[in-house]
């Protein structure tokens, strides 16, 4: 979790700072490039090319299309925003897979998710100050990558069931290299990164990458809700990080309504482990 969490912010602080050569689009597309290369050449080494096939190539469509989505909304909004505030909005992503589980996963609706969801929510105003600050696109994109996300995930638990990791992650990178190339090439002009940035755009090419294992890693290790937790410490770190680098203030308001959607995701996880318990019982 510890290395999820350098590769997270190194992440954001590269994302920003291409933020002025690169358009999100244009990032996204170098960032799968760099994917293609390091996932085939793990294939490789590994003797995994095999696993890589076409099998449910609509359903990995629909899963990267949102992915996509998700991750062009998150590089917009740490343009604009405090990055704190962007990651307490991520934050929301399990909530939402909570609610939208139901639907799309055939789990069953409960008082405690929908209590979860209510108490994710108020967080998100809390972080989002309406009150006081205006709603931007940029903090309107924060809130909305979350969804795309928890989108990704539902479509990754389909995925799963049938196909392996590494032919998920090759579709991964291959499907938003294609879908990079279109957006950012539509005006007919690709930037293409001076030298001194070429090091941002590999530290996003491979923060990605390296903090979804790590989170996987972690994952088998230590049950969810042990691991979940130490994810918010992405908060306080990438915090301290905006302070130093950019200025950025260390809201009180951030802090609290993170911490009421820390709650809202324990709560969550806390009734999931009960349920869990319940049904090995009953086995």
């Amino acid at each position: 979790m510890v290395g999820a969490m350098v590769s997270f912010t190194a992440m954001a602080v590269a994302g920003r700072e291409l933020a002025g050569t690169l358009d999100t689009f244009e990032i996204m597309m170098y960032r799968s490039f760099i994917g293609v290369i390091i996932v085939l050449s793990v294939a490789t080494i590994y003797g995994k090319r095999g696993e890589i096939s076409a099998n449910r190539l609509g359903l990995h469509t629909i899963r990267n299309i949102f992915h996509f989505t998700g991750q062009n909304l998150w590089f917009y909004a740490l343009i604009y925003i405090p990055l704190s505030q962007l990651f307490a909005f991520e934050f929301t992503n399990p909530l939402w897979i909570a609610i939208l589980a139901p639907f799309f996963l055939g789990e069953v609706m409960t008082r405690t998710r929908i209590l979860a969801f209510a108490l994710g929510f108020i967080g998100v105003l809390i972080v989002a100050r309406p009150e006081s600050a205006p709603i931007t696109f940029a903090t309107f994109a924060a809130a909305t990558c979350a969804l795309m996300f928890a989108f990704t995930t539902i479509c990754t638990k389909h995925l799963g069931k049938t196909e392996p990791t590494m032919s998920i992650l090759f579709w991964l990178t291959v499907i938003q290299g294609i879908l990079g190339i279109v957006c950012a090439g539509y005006d007919g002009d690709i930037a293409i990164p001076p030298a001194h940035l070429l090091h941002w755009v590999a530290i996003v090419g491979f923060g990605g990458l390296l903090a979804h294992y790590c989170i996987t890693t972690a994952l088998k290790i230590a049950p969810a809700s042990i691991v979940a937790p130490l994810e918010f410490l992405r908060l306080p770190l990438i915090a301290v990080v905006g302070f130093i680098l950019y200025d950025e203030p260390l809201l009180a308001t951030v802090f609290i309504g993170a911490i009421i959607v820390f709650g809202a995701n324990a709560l969550n996880i806390r009734e999931e482990n009960r349920a869990n318990k319940r049904r090995a019982a009953q086995t």
